[in-house]
Parts: structure tokens; C-alpha cells; sequence
């Protein structure tokens, strides 16, 4: 196994739990604006840190990409707490982890990473794990909710900007960046919009217990996986390493059927297995 291979493994993990946090965040009442707050203050004051301490921390041009990666991580990650305030986790954090579809489709469209029929085959069965996740019956019968559509664009949105954010990772690779420098560029941006994002709701810095109580968590899992990620990308492909890293979604959806007793279907289950099946044609 290569050590990009294993930080991808590792980063697949640690993003896993983190998403199961969120729901957890999400069921005692945390409001998302406030969540990914709390979330980004720990989660760059750790990346500095852990810069430091390293003394890897660099910042040239390339992490200028980590600033765009900022952005469109609070667009991501935001949506995807709103959404599991009104869907399931085992659904959502599995539709949120297909963003590495996003990211290999740019990695072969923009760098022009090899095209191989696995590779085709992974995306095809990506977006079929898609469909058979957003027509699976218990979500047939919530169609008409508007809340519950909602949560599902919420999702989407959060899916397609998570992928450009990974992709925007490997360019700041390619342009020079340490890995933990477009970790801590990212957190300086994404800390500064979150924190100005929930001033202006509330009126003021003022976390809730339930965002004080679940995002240090998340931010802890999320800080390690974004620097395994980045790492992962540092010696491998965007459309193998990111697939694999966003494979979590298989770790949350179990954690929800096994704590959260989640609803499980046959639809459900096809839905997953096809989502893995996507990940080992992309990864061979």
C-alpha cells in the first residue's frame, strides 16, 4: 500500500465520524450558522498548530488555493448541517461524500489524469448510487414536504462545492503549497466568514451549548482528515485519492443505522453498495 493510498484510508475514517458528529450536532438543536462557527475556530487554531510545531508552514502563491478551498468549505459544510436537520444522516452524508465524482470529473477534465473504463464505470455508478438514494421509498414519502426538499438542495449544494474545494486542494499542490499551509489558509478564511456569517444572524457571538458541546469534536476529526487528504494528494491521483478519502459516507451510514436506528431499505442498501462499487473503479 502506498502512503497515499493510507492517507487516504485514514482521512476516509476521520471524515466518516466527523459527519456522523454533525448529526449528532444537528439532533440536540445546534444551529448550523453557529456549528460551523465554534467548528472553524478550533479547527484553525489546531492546523496553526500543528503548522507550527511542524515548522512546515509556508505561504506562497500556492496557498492561495487553500483561500478558495476556504470559501466553498463553509458553502459545503454549512449546507450539509442545514440539510440533516430534516433528513437522515445515512442518506445525506452519503449523498454529501459523492462529491469526489465532482473532483475526478475535473481531475481528468481540467489535468488531464489518465481516462481508463474504471474510471468511467465509477462515475456511472456514482450518479446511479445518487438516484437510488434521492428515490429511495422513505424519501418518496417525504416529497412533499417542502422542509424535506429543501434538505435535499441544501445537500446537493453541499456536495458540489466540497468537490471543487478538494480539487482546488490539488491545484494548490501542483502550484508549490505544504499541505498543513492550504489546511491553515483555508481555516483562516473559512474562521472568518463563519464567525462573520453568525454575528450577523445573531447579533453576536453567542454558540449554543449543543455547538459548543458537538463542533470541537468534528473539528478535531476534520482538522487531521483535511491534512491526510492533502497528503494523500501530494503523490497520487485527485480522481483515486479523493474518491477514496470521501468513502466515509460508508462509516456514517452504518453509524446511523446501528446508533441512530435509521430507517434501512433495500433501496438503501443498493444505494450504498452501488456508492462503493463507484469508489473501487475509481480507486483501481
Amino acid at each position: 500500500m502506498s502512503d497515499s493510498v493510507a492517507y487516504a484510508l485514514g482521512a476516509l475514517l476521520l471524515y466518516g465520524l466527523a459527519d456522523f458528529v454533525y448529526k449528532r450536532g444537528a439532533a440536540a438543536g445546534a444551529q448550523p450558522h453557529q456549528f460551523l462557527m465554534v467548528q472553524t475556530w478550533f479547527f484553525t487554531s489546531l492546523a496553526l498548530l500543528y503548522g507550527l510545531a511542524s515548522r512546515t508552514l509556508t505561504f506562497g502563491a500556492g496557498a492561495l488555493w487553500g483561500a478558495a478551498a476556504g470559501v466553498l468549505v463553509v458553502v459545503g459544510y454549512y449546507n450539509f448541517a442545514w440539510s440533516l436537520r430534516h433528513g437522515s444522516v445515512s442518506t445525506h452524508a452519503t449523498i454529501f461524500r459523492l462529491s469526489f465524482a465532482v473532483t475526478a470529473a475535473l481531475a481528468v477534465l481540467i489535468l488531464r489524469e489518465p481516462v481508463t473504463a474504471a474510471k468511467i464505470a465509477g462515475l456511472a455508478l456514482a450518479l446511479v448510487a445518487v438516484w437510488l438514494l434521492l428515490a429511495s421509498p422513505d424519501a418518496a414519502k417525504r416529497r412533499a414536504d417542502p422542509e424535506s426538499r429543501a434538505s435535499l438542495l441544501r445537500v446537493l449544494i453541499a456536495t458540489a462545492a466540497v468537490g471543487v474545494a478538494s480539487f482546488t486542494y490539488k491545484l494548490g499542490l501542483l502550484a508549490g503549497a505544504e499541505p498543513i499551509s492550504l489546511v491553515v489558509t483555508q481555516g483562516m478564511v473559512a474562521v472568518t466568514l463563519a464567525t462573520a456569517f453568525a454575528a450577523r444572524i445573531d447579533r453576536g457571538i453567542r454558540p449554543s451549548r449543543a455547538a459548543l458541546g458537538h463542533a470541537p469534536v468534528a473539528a478535531v476529526l476534520l482538522v487531521v482528515a483535511f491534512i491526510f487528504l492533502a497528503k494523500g494528494l501530494q503523490g497520487g491521483e485527485a480522481s483515486v485519492i479523493v474518491p477514496i478519502a470521501q468513502m466515509g459516507f460508508v462509516v456514517t451510514a452504518l453509524l446511523g443505522f446501528f446508533l441512530l436506528r435509521e430507517p434501512f431499505t433495500l433501496r438503501k442498501g443498493a444505494g450504498l453498495l452501488a456508492a462503493v462499487a463507484a469508489l473501487a473503479s475509481l480507486a483501481r
